[in-house]
C-alpha cells in the first residue's frame, strides 16, 4: 500500500491488534494518532474493561553519521502536520501483524508491532539496514488516562524512573499501572518532556475534546540493526520479544484456509473480539470504544465460534451469560468501570435462545443445554409471560409487548438526552420473531429432555403468536410488514427489522409473504455494505451520520446502513427462494461485495456503520463483532455450503 499523502489515508485507514482481554493496539498507516482512541498500548485493567490508555506513541529518528537526522513519525498538531514521516513511509502491510517500511537516503527501517494475547503488552521491534554509520532514537509518549478522556500537562506527573540493566519502568500516577520497557538500547536519556498539542481530526469532526499532550519520560538511544521494546504491564526481558511474536503468530495460523478471500478475513477479524471476562469468554461490541454487550454478543456468537469450529469458546460465552441472567433477561451492557450490568433490552434474551439453537445444531451436543441452560431458558419464558422489566410481557394475543418512557429497547437504541429516537414501544416486529422462534426452540428442547409440560406451553404460546402475527403485521399497501404495532397504531416505516421475521430458523410467514418483503427491502433498503435502516422516500431519512452527538445520534438509525443486516438478508434470501444455485450465487456477489470495504477503514474489518447515501462513507467503530460475524456466517452457512 503506497501512502502519498497523510491527509489521504491517516484519517480513513486504521490498524488493529487486540490482545484477547480487551486491550488493544491502534492506529494509522501513518502513524498519526487522529482518535483519542489510538494508541500503542490500551490496557484492560479489569477485563474486558477498565480500558486506561498507556502508552500513546512511540516517536522514532534515524540519525545517519551522527549529523543527519530522519524523523519517522507523523503527527497533527493544532491542523498542522510535522514531523513528515510519512514522506519516508514506502510500504504498510499486516503480515500477519502491522509492519511499516521506511525508504531514507541510504537506509531502510521495518518496524514491526505485534500484542501479546492474554496481556497488556505490545512487542516492537526494528530492522535497520543502512550503507553508513547510525543510530535509532525512540522517545516513548505516554497518556496514562482513562481511553475516553484526553490528557494535559500537569505537575502531578511522576517523573521518577526505575531503571536496571535493559528495563526502564514509570508510574505517572497512582492507581494506575506501572509501565516496564524491556529494551535492547545502548543508553538511555532520562531527561522528561513534555509534547503540547496534537490533534485528533476525527475527534474534532465529532465536536468531541480533540486536543492533548503528551509526556516523554525518557529516550532510548539503540545502535546496530536491530531494535527492539517490550511495552507492558508485566516484567519482560528484551530478547523474549522474537519468541512472543512467534507464539502469537502461530497462534493465528488456520489450518485450512477457505477458498475465498473474504472468508479467511473474517475468520482473522472474529479473533479479535473474543475476549475474557473473568474465568469466561466474551465479546467486544465494538472496536474502540464499545465493551461487551449482551445484544451484540448473542447475535455475533454464532459466526465468531460456531461457523468457525470454536465451540469452547461458544459454551464459556453462554455460562458466562447465564450467570447474569435477572427476572429472565440478558444484560444489555456491561459498564466500563465494572458496575452492576445494566438491564435494558428486550431482544437480547431472545437472541439467547437462537445461540442455544445454533449450538445444537453444529455441536449435536443438547447435553449442555440440558445441564447448564436449560433452567435458564426455562425461567426466562416464566419472566416474560407474567412480566419483567420495563413492560416486557406476553399480551393476550401471544405477542410480546415491550416498552417505558424514556427507554430503548430494541437495537434501534438512539438516545439523545431524554429523546428516545426511534422508540419503537408496543410490538416491535423483530420481538415477534425472535419470541416465537424462542417458543418454538423451547418446545423442540422440551420434547429432546421429556419435558412435557414444558413442551405443551410453548407449543401453545407458539401457535398463539403465529396466528396473531400473520393477522395484525401485514401491510398489503406497501406488500411488507409493519414496522411496529401498538394498539391500533400500525407504524408503516420501511425498515431492515422484518427481515429478521423472514431469516430465523422457525419463521412465522409462509412462503408467498416472504418474497415480497424482500423484494420491498431489496428495493429500499439494499446497499452494497449492508440495508438502510430507513427507506430514503422517507421523510425523516438521514442520508449522512456526521456532525456534533446529537446529530450522529439522531442519524443511527434514520438511513444509516449497518453491515450486520447484510446477514438475515442474505440467509432470509437464500430462504425464501429454496436455496437454489441461482439465489446463493446472487448472494455470493453481495457477501463478496465487502472484500473492497476491508480495505478502506479498518485494515482486514468491517465497520459499524456506513453513510445510507452513496459513496457510502465508512462511520462509527472501524471494527465492530455482528458486522464480521454475520457476514461469515452467511458466506458459511448460505454461500459456500456443499
Amino acid at each position: 500500500m503506497n501512502v502519498p499523502n497523510p491527509k489521504d489515508i491517516a484519517s480513513s485507514r486504521e490498524w488493529l491488534e487486540t490482545n484477547g482481554l480487551g486491550g488493544f493496539s491502534s492506529s494509522t498507516v501513518t502513524g498519526m494518532n487522529t482518535r483519542r482512541y489510538h494508541g500503542l498500548l490500551t490496557a484492560a485493567t479489569k477485563p474486558p474493561v477498565g480500558r486506561v490508555a498507556l502508552l500513546s506513541k512511540l516517536e522514532e529518528t534515524l540519525v545517519i553519521n551522527n549529523n543527519q537526522r530522519f524523523d519517522l513519525a507523523t503527527n497533527l498538531f493544532s491542523g498542522s502536520v510535522h514531523p513528515h514521516g510519512y514522506e519516508f513511509l514506502a510500504k504498510f502491510q499486516l503480515n500477519p501483524f502491522p509492519e511499516w517500511t521506511w525508504e531514507l537516503p541510504g537506509a531502510r527501517v521495518v518496524k514491526t508491532l505485534s500484542m501479546v494475547h492474554g496481556e497488556n503488552t505490545v512487542v516492537v521491534t526494528y530492522e535497520i539496514a543502512a550503507e553508513q554509520n547510525c543510530f535509532l532514537e525512540v522517545r516513548p509518549l505516554i497518556a496514562f488516562r482513562d481511553y475516553h478522556s484526553t490528557t494535559h500537562a500537569n505537575d502531578g506527573l511522576n517523573r521518577g524512573l526505575a531503571i536496571e540493566p535493559g528495563l526502564v519502568s514509570i508510574e505517572p500516577y497512582p492507581g494506575l499501572p506501572r509501565l516496564y520497557f524491556a529494551h535492547n538500547a545502548r543508553e538511555i536519556d532520562q531527561q522528561g518532556y513534555w509534547y503540547y498539542g496534537f490533534e485528533y481530526a476525527i475527534e474534532k469532526e465529532r465536536g468531541l475534546d480533540c486536543m492533548e499532550d503528551l509526556f516523554n519520560p525518557f529516550t532510548l538511544r539503540f545502535a546496530g540493526s536491530g531494535a527492539t521494546i517490550v511495552a507492558s504491564t508485566n516484567w519482560h526481558r528484551a530478547d523474549e520479544a522474537g519468541s512472543l511474536q512467534s507464539l502469537e503468530a502461530n497462534r493465528r495460523k488456520v489450518s485450512a484456509p477457505h477458498k475465498s478471500p473474504l472468508v479467511n478475513a473474517l475468520t482473522a477479524a472474529a479473533d479479535q473480539f473474543i475476549v475474557s471476562r473473568d474465568k469466561f469468554k466474551s465479546v467486544i461490541a465494538g472496536y474502540h470504544w464499545f465493551g461487551d454487550w449482551g445484544r451484540d454478543t448473542m447475535i455475533s456468537l454464532p459466526g465468531l465460534t460456531l461457523v468457525t469450529g470454536r465451540p469452547d469458546v461458544a459454551r464459556s460465552i453462554l455460562l458466562e451469560f447465564a450467570r447474569h441472567v435477572d427476572q429472565g433477561m440478558l444484560p444489555n451492557r456491561f459498564p466500563d468501570s465494572g458496575e452492576a450490568p445494566e438491564y435494558n433490552t428486550v431482544d437480547a434474551t431472545l437472541w439467547f435462545f437462537e445461540c442455544a439453537r445454533a449450538y445444537v445444531q453444529y455441536t449435536k451436543d443438547p447435553a449442555f443445554i440440558r445441564e447448564h441452560l436449560y433452567p435458564v431458558l426455562k425461567d426466562i419464558i416464566d419472566w416474560h409471560i407474567r412480566g419483567t422489566r420495563h413492560g416486557i410481557r406476553v399480551d393476550d394475543d401471544g405477542l410480546l409487548r415491550a416498552g417505558a418512557p424514556g427507554v430503548q429497547l430494541t437495537w434501534m437504541d438512539a438516545k439523545v438526552g431524554d429523546w428516545v429516537v426511534t422508540p419503537r414501544s408496543g410490538k416491535p416486529v423483530e420481538i415477534q420473531a425472535l419470541w416465537y422462534n424462542a417458543l418454538r426452540t423451547m418446545e423442540e428442547f422440551a420434547r429432546i429432555f421429556e419435558d412435557p409440560q414444558t413442551q405443551t406451553l410453548t407449543g401453545k404460546l407458539a401457535d398463539r403468536a403465529l396466528r396473531s402475527f400473520n393477522d395484525q403485521f401485514w401491510n398489503p399497501e406497501a406488500g411488507c410488514l409493519y414496522d411496529v404495532i401498538d394498539g391500533t397504531e400500525r407504524d408503516a416505516s420501511i425498515r431492515p427489522n422484518q427481515v429478521i421475521a423472514v431469516s430465523l430458523r422457525h419463521t412465522m410467514l409462509p412462503e408467498d409473504r416472504a418474497r415480497p418483503i424482500l423484494e420491498v427491502v431489496e428495493r429500499e433498503l439494499l446497499t452494497p455494505v449492508g440495508l438502510r435502516t430507513l427507506s430514503p422516500k422517507d421523510s425523516r431519512y438521514c442520508p449522512h451520520y456526521e456532525g456534533p452527538g446529537y446529530q450522529r445520534d439522531a442519524a443511527y438509525h434514520q438511513g444509516t446502513v449497518w453491515p450486520w443486516l447484510m446477514g438475515p438478508f442474505v440467509t432470509a434470501y437464500v430462504k425464501a427462494h429454496g436455496r437454489s444455485d441461482v439465489a446463493r450465487h446472487r448472494a455470493q456477489g453481495w457477501v463478496e461485495g465487502f472484500l473492497p470495504h476491508l480495505q478502506v477503514a479498518g485494515l482486514g474489518q468491517v465497520s459499524e456503520i456506513l453513510d445510507g447515501d452513496a459513496p457510502h462513507t465508512p462511520r462509527g467503530c472501524i471494527a465492530q463483532a455482528w458486522s464480521v460475524a454475520e457476514l461469515l456466517r452467511v458466506a458459511l452457512e448460505d454461500v459456500y455450503v456443499p
